[in-house]
């Protein structure tokens, strides 16, 4: 995962790609990101299916290699039609590697660590993001088509790296009795399940905003250049790298997740108010990704938690897809609003938005707490 994330620069910096070179407005960088999100949700459903029935290994290696390619073949696309297409397509196969990634941590870690498993590999994740958010802006102020042959290459080189270092998984799937089958809970029915998601998916919808419009956003508004823009991107995943696995490997068991979720997400809503708020200098900005970053490290490894502790080995690929899918979800929705929002009433109004939806998140989140907290399924395990 860290030599995949390390090459992560395409996604952040569509948006300044369609803009800039292939002078699309920004509605139209906002459809090309919301076809990214509808490839994402089919790719995360169909992970979700191919995970419980042949295992997370061969999936994960094919999603790394045939989206490596794909990568590579979306840098030669300059109409609207002919990126929209293969934007979808890259997406369907690339993404599908979430569910299969999302239940191989589940399998490797304890009842006691699960928390920390996601944390661990949050770290790998984001520590690549950091040397691609920082690499991307470097490669993009010289040429940005090397942008979609590094991450492409990333994606082909985890892929060879997983295969030689990593031997296969081998998961034997005991066949239960009929009777014991039919009281298998399923995360479609799953009704607690689904309140999670829709609450998630507010704050996922402006977590996504947050990343695809911020180096849009400091350009034009803030004229910040490329470079700058990069040790921006590259911020959040260095301060993941250093604070996180500290920050839960203390909070992990101490309170309900859900706790934590609502504290992410509640600063998260203050960071997207400050931004219409304080005066667009540098030292602003670094404040305003502290902020968000620290709304991510309190609320995400918790989420994830709480859908694996809701699983079980025979339906983890259900649960993990319907997460998956909550964030492809907000990758429409993020940039089909936001392109609109931006058109209209400029990223003053987007941020506003953002706030007020974290909020609204936040309360939602209450809610489940109040009504949910004594759901063993759902509690975190104490180390």
């Amino acid at each position: 995962m860290l030599i995949n994330r390390s090459g992560t620069m395409v996604v952040a910096f569509m948006s300044v790609y369609c803009a800039r070179l292939l002078h699309f407005d920004m509605a139209h960088a906002g459809y090309i990101m919301t076809l990214f999100g509808c490839g994402s949700i089919c790719g995360g459903f169909l992970g979700g299916q191919f995970t419980d029935r042949f295992g997370f290994y061969d999936l994960q290696v094919g999603a790394l290699i045939s989206g490596g390619l794909l990568f590579i073949v979306l840098g030669f696309q300059h109409t609207f039609l002919s990126l929209g297409i293969c934007t979808f397509v890259l997406s369907l196969f690339n993404e599908s590697v979430r569910p299969a990634n999302s239940a191989a941590i589940a399998h490797y870690s304890s009842d006691k660590n699960k928390t920390r498993s996601v944390s661990l590999n949050r770290l790998a994740i984001n520590l690549g993001w950091a040397v691609g958010g920082g690499l991307g802006g470097l490669l993009a102020s010289i040429n940005y088509h090397l942008l979609f042959w590094v991450d492409g290459g990333t994606n082909i080189m985890a892929a060879i790296l997983l295969m030689l270092l990593m031997p296969k998984a081998k998961i034997i799937k005991t066949i239960k009795k009929r009777e014991e089958a039919a009281v298998r809970h399923s995360a479609y029915t799953d009704g607690t399940y689904w309140l999670f998601i829709f609450f998630g998916l507010l704050f996922f919808t402006c977590f996504y905003e947050f990343m695809i419009m911020e180096p849009a956003f400091y350009k034009i508004d803030w004229h910040f250049n490329e470079r700058f823009i990069g040790f921006l991107l590259a911020l959040n995943g260095v301060l993941i790298a250093l604070v996180e696995m500290v920050l839960i490997h203390n909070l992990e068991g101490k309170r309900h997740g859900l706790v934590y979720i609502i504290a992410g997400i509640s600063i998260g809503a203050i960071g997207f108010a400050l931004i219409n708020l304080v005066p667009p200098t540098a030292a602003m900005a670094i404040l305003i990704v502290v902020l968000i970053t620290f709304s991510e490290m309190l609320s995400m490894p918790f989420m994830n938690s709480f859908w694996i502790n809701r699983s079980s080995h025979y339906n983890r690929g259900e649960y993990a897809a319907l997460y998956s899918m909550t964030w492809s979800s907000a990758q429409i929705i993020a940039p089909l609003i936001g392109g609109v929002m931006i058109a209209n009433g400029g990223f003053t109004l987007l941020w506003w938005i953002l706030g007020g939806l974290s909020l609204a998140s936040a309360t939602g989140f209450i809610f489940l707490y109040r009504n949910n907290h004594t759901d063993t399924r759902s509690s975190p395990v104490l180390p």
